[in-house]
């Protein structure tokens, strides 16, 4: 409950900046595992064309 109260003191910018942090690195971390994939795919002889 501590917890809860301390967030709600958080101006909306701090909020917000958080949101958009997390959003940003989850694309991020999604880019890194589908060049991942496409290197392996390539290394294994697929190819897109």
């Amino acid at each position: 409950m501590v917890e809860t109260q301390q967030t709600l003191k958080l101006p909306v910018w701090k909020r917000i900046l958080w949101m958009v942090l997390i959003y940003a690195g989850s694309v991020m971390a999604l880019g890194v595992v589908a060049t991942l994939f496409r290197f392996m795919m390539t290394a294994a002889g697929m190819k897109s064309h």
